[in-house]
């Protein structure tokens, strides 16, 4: 049985410069802490890039009360591995590497044991704002190297580049996860997205690369273009226009549902063919359906969050095999205020992206 509480280790770690929020305001200044250091099983990763995630505003700025300040943000960590530990395998000095959302977890449980750890029994460890067995509060990718046991690692293929890498450790894998434990992956199939950010735009790339006929849902207008011309959507829907949601009432073999913002259930459920799948990724405050929409259409809603060790090296491979890539804006480090607040006003098409390796001095 593999034990998991790494070593302590407060002393003797490097330095490592990053961005951190010190109080509920959330902004963001130059902070220096300790890394613990590196263990048998860990690998160290000079961090090239880290994508801008809605959760970063979460935490930062305590909405959910628990934030644990100097708070370093960032959990979609790309870069290149610097050191590694006497007992790591899948590494070597130089390769590429991404950290995802979670850093540690039991490694005994039966989804630990299916690589399923976003699930594990007595809790995955944040990659920030979590606290590790050690007791150690964890910090995130807005600095310029981390510690991370090497089961908690993905391989980067070399030849797809780490800016692009970053978003998929959390946007990317928390569509990609439930689209293929629903079996939205059968080519010829239907799929409708609800909403389009970071999480809706990759839907739309991976429904693509599944082979599905792709409509997209919005509020705005102003998203048709870049929904059909930009992301190669086969449809484009108002969601607020009666007579084009009721056009295609039981049309939809699977809707994948990223609006974290209040809105109607039915309208979207009544899409769904017979026995059709409804996955909710995003977190409005309440759901609220007519159990007839459910019940007599014997659809299926099922929610989901990122995904596991397995399922995200998966993604990763089919990104890269497929020529997968998010849509990015990439930033310098001293543009991370302003790219929280534009985060909040959803005024980014599609994921920030900061350049750690070029501009955290």
């Amino acid at each position: 049985m593999e034990e998991s509480k790494p070593p302590m280790s407060s002393s003797g770690g490097d330095e490592c410069l990053s961005w951190a929020a010190r109080d509920p305001s959330g902004l963001l200044s130059p902070h220096t802490f300790t890394r613990r250091s590196v263990t048998s099983d860990d690998v160290s990763l000079k961090i090239t890039h880290c994508g801008v995630c809605y959760a970063d505003v979460i935490w930062t700025k305590n909405k959910h009360g628990d934030s644990k300040y100097p708070l370093v943000p960032g959990h979609e960590i790309a870069g290149v591995v610097n050191k590694v530990g006497s007992n790591v395998t899948r590494f070597k000095v130089g390769d590429h590497v991404g950290v995802g959302t979670f850093v540690n977890s039991c490694r005994e449980c039966d989804y630990c044991d299916e690589g399923q750890e976003v699930s594990c029994v007595k809790g995955q460890v944040f990659t920030f704002n979590g606290v590790d067995y050690d007791g150690s509060v964890t910090k995130g990718g807005y600095s310029s190297h981390i510690v991370v046991h090497e089961r908690y690692c993905y391989k980067i293929p070399v030849d797809y580049p780490l800016e692009s890498a970053a978003p998929l450790l959390c946007a990317g894998v928390t569509v990609y996860a439930p689209m293929v434990r629903h079996s939205m992956n059968q080519p010829g199939k239907s799929l409708g997205v609800v909403g389009l950010g970071g999480l809706g735009h990759m839907a739309v790339k991976f429904g693509k690369a599944f082979g599905l006929h792709v409509t997209v849902f919005s509020t705005s207008v102003s998203k048709k273009e870049e929904a059909l011309n930009l992301l190669g959507a086969n449809n484009f829907v108002i969601s607020s226009d009666h007579d084009q949601m009721k056009a295609l009432a039981k049309s939809l073999d699977f809707v994948i549902d990223t609006a974290s913002g209040d809105h109607a259930f039915d309208p979207y459920m009544s899409l769904l063919k017979i026995a059709g799948t409804y996955v909710l990724v995003g977190f409005p405050s309440e759901i609220k359906i007519q159990p007839a929409t459910l019940n007599l259409g014997m659809r299926v809603l099922a929610g989901s969050v990122s995904g596991g060790t397995k399922v995200t090296q998966e993604m990763i491979d089919f990104c890269a095999a497929h020529k997968i890539y998010p849509n990015i804006e990439v930033i310098p480090i001293q543009k991370a205020n302003e790219a929280i607040e534009r985060v909040v006003k959803k005024d980014i098409k599609y994921r920030f992206v900061i350049d750690i390796e070029n501009s955290l001095k």
